[in-house]
């Protein structure tokens, strides 16, 4: 039996450990011949209890979860033919071209609206009889913006600012709805945000300073949220009736074919028996599964119910296991093609094709994870962990025999964007066509028609999210854009930085990490980007890197604590302490906090207008140093490492990043001066060899 004491890790969490005078071999768990785990299927009770775990941990802190069942059939069969009618009609606009934009983009609102008031309810405790009808209400007032600019189309279009009073009646019902339905379905956060936005427009005469300005009354700012493209149906919602819905429908059709299972079966072949294996295949399926789906608090749970009670069971503590699931699920959204859905609103926002945001993105996302796994490693092999034994680990040519054939609608996906020629909506309605008809070839990923429509349903359901913060999300867009605030907000932190470039890095990810917190990926990305990505731009960063840039702090706002909501779901399921595990989650995440840094200085890091022998060169560089920080992180290098040579190493590491050839030689010489001690200690220690790094 393992011995157990109480001891306190380094990245400040408290975890159960070995008894140093025990080995892999005495424990208790369930261990193969070679010493690596038995992945011994759990109980029926087990997964219930697991099962129960994560849905209690998305329920309280993803309010997208909190979804009511319709107690009265006829109820249900409208809700999900709405559902299945608003999936339809966005294909048949992917294929045929949609109406006008103010037509196509209200209904697209609308629609999410009704289903969302019939489907969330108003707290997480109202389940009385009495909030139906107000909820019913809500919903048919739902489609009143559609049907007004429908019947007043012209208008509404040629008005050009001459309101009149029921312009502003439907408007101010607009607002009131989104804002309501983003508190229902995002929580708090976002439309709280919005309301402090629209007393800043209004009460702009009376703010003191650079938050001064002339003001607007309600009318003039509910006629920008309701009768232009720069409000509630402006670029953010655009994207999400086009691009985003399209893809998160893409997504819902591989789920039904079982594109999720096949995610983790082959995580588990690639790296279940390598040290510490299943916090790799949480890594390794996060990221898949966080590409697609947009949403990291959902994909810590779809994946961390089965990964990390794994990482549990072979001696990671509870904290650093859901530290990897939930820095592994945020990673997904940057990681290509799909990056949850936000490298569209980011191409459509600074102007450039969707293919020249995603092939930027790829060397960054990759280094992160590398970073990731590095470190995850380097843990294993100072606690001595093994992996799981490989006669209970799938095998990857039986994976790909079953499951493989679905990976070909993804390889069709990146012809067509990369490749065809073809708009990307053109491309999306074709690849969810061609996802269908090839599951259909093989048994195990058929779908019937009751799955198909029920496929329909759920992308409809897991758009709704995101559609109702990129509504709420066009309010604060809409403050920002008549008053001028975005200006005014970047010529701030270029004043109180001096103009220096560092300093404006850090203040913008400071502003970034606090406007980003407690919101879902891809409306922090709006956010941040409408008001933290001018500072850069004025002082002569690239439009793509500065976004880029604003994207990666917004989107880390969920592993930073103090609000720190994907790492707060993982510590749900693994039974930490929510505040440890962020912290856990933000130390393992720390190369994402320095790779944006990296491309800002070196754009080569980009791959844009480099030739190969440069762009190799970078990228080895930058690789180098992500894994030398991981190294300094986890203190260990074939032996532990003195507190000082971590410092030094890292110091090493940052300045290896640096274009300037004399840095990158000063730090080399301090790596170099580290690894070799590390290598002389481990020498007299007796451990020099491959194995013990």
């Amino acid at each position: 039996m393992i011995k157990e004491k109480k001891t306190s890790d380094d990245d400040g969490t408290s975890r159960d450990t070995k008894d140093a005078r025990t080995t892999a071999a005495d424990s208790d768990l369930p261990l193969g011949a070679d010493g690596t785990l038995e992945l011994i299927p759990d109980s029926e009770s087990e997964r219930q209890v697991l099962e129960q775990e994560a849905a209690e941990a998305v329920s309280k802190y993803d309010a997208e979860s909190r979804i009511r069942r319709a107690p009265w059939r006829p109820l249900a069969l409208l809700i999900s033919a709405v559902a299945v009618f608003t999936a339809l009609y966005h294909l048949y606009t992917a294929y045929f071209g949609a109406p006008p934009t103010l037509i196509h983009r209200s209904l697209h609102v609308s629609l999410i609206l009704f289903l969302v008031f019939m489907l969330y309810p108003p707290s997480a405790r109202a389940t009385s009889q009495w909030w139906r009808i107000p909820d019913a209400v809500l919903a048919i007032a739902s489609l009143v913006p559609w049907l007004y600019i429908w019947l007043n189309y012209e208008d509404v279009v040629l008005q050009a600012g001459r309101f009149t009073a029921a312009d502003i009646a439907v408007a101010s019902l607009l607002v009131v709805l989104v804002l309501e339905a983003a508190r229902r379905v995002t929580g708090w956060a976002l439309p709280i945000l919005a309301l402090l936005f629209v007393l800043f427009g209004m009460y702009g005469r009376e703010l003191p300073g650079l938050l001064r300005h002339r003001g607007y009354d309600w009318d003039t700012l509910a006629y920008q949220f309701f009768a232009t493209t720069e409000g509630v149906f402006g670029t953010a919602i655009g994207v999400s009736s086009t691009y985003i819905f399209l893809f998160i429908l893409f997504g819902a059709f591989l789920a039904k074919s079982g594109m999720s299972q096949m995610f983790n079966d082959l995580a588990l072949a690639i790296a279940g028996q390598s040290r510490g294996g299943p916090a790799k295949v949480a890594t390794l399926a996060s990221g898949f599964m966080g590409s697609i789906n947009g949403s990291a608090i959902a994909n810590v749970v779809s994946t961390g119910a089965f990964t990390i009670p794994l990482m549990k069971k072979i001696g990671y503590s509870r904290n650093f296991a859901g530290a990897v699931e939930s820095s592994a699920s945020v990673g997904g959204q940057v990681l290509p093609p799909i990056m949850g859905a936000a490298a569209f609103i980011m191409a459509e926002t600074i102007g450039v094709p969707y293919t020249t945001v995603a092939l930027a993105a790829i060397v960054p996302a990759l280094l992160y994870y590398v970073s990731l796994i590095a470190q995850i490693h380097l843990r294993a092999t100072r606690m001595g962990l093994k992996g799981i034994a490989k006669e209970n680990l799938p095998d990857v040519l039986g994976v790909l025999k079953e499951r493989g054939h679905l990976m070909l609608p993804l390889v069709f996906l990146l012809y067509m964007l990369f490749f065809s020629g073809r708009t990307i909506l053109y491309s999306a309605f074709l690849t969810i066509l061609v996802t269908i008809a090839v599951a259909m070839l093989w048994r195990t990923s058929r779908m019937s028609l009751r799955d198909l429509l029920q496929a329909l349903e759920d992308g409809t359901r897991s758009a709704l999210g995101v559609a109702v913060a990129c509504a709420s999300v066009g309010v604060i867009v809409g403050v920002v854009t008549i008053s001028g605030f975005g200006v005014t907000l970047a010529s701030a932190i270029v004043q109180l930085s001096g103009g220096v470039l560092f300093w404006t890095l850090v203040m913008t990810m400071l502003a970034c990490l606090v406007l980003g917190m407690g919101l879902p990926s891809i409306p922090a990305y709006i956010v941040t980007a409408t008001m933290a990505a001018p500072a850069l731009t004025t002082l002569g960063v690239e439009p793509l890197v500065a976004h880029l840039f604003v994207f990666y702090f917004g989107l880390f706002a969920n592993i930073t604590p103090p609000v720190a909501l994907a790492a707060f779901a993982a510590s749900g399921i693994s039974g930490g302490k929510p505040m440890a595990t962020g912290g856990a989650a933000f130390k393992l995440a720390s190369a994402g906090f320095v790779i944006p840094y990296m491309f800002v200085y070196n754009p080569d890091l980009l791959l844009r207008d480099v030739d190969l022998i440069t762009g190799v060169t970078v990228v080895a560089s930058a690789l180098l140093a992500v894994l030398l920080l991981g190294v300094a992180l986890e203190g260990h290098f074939m032996v532990p490492m003195a507190w000082y040579l971590r410092i030094v190493l890292a110091v090493g590491a940052v300045m290896m990043l640096s274009a300037d050839i004399l840095y990158d030689v000063v730090g080399a010489v301090l790596v170099v001066a580290v690894l070799g001690v590390q290598l002389l200690k481990a020498r007299s220690a007796g451990k020099l060899s491959i194995r013990a790094i």
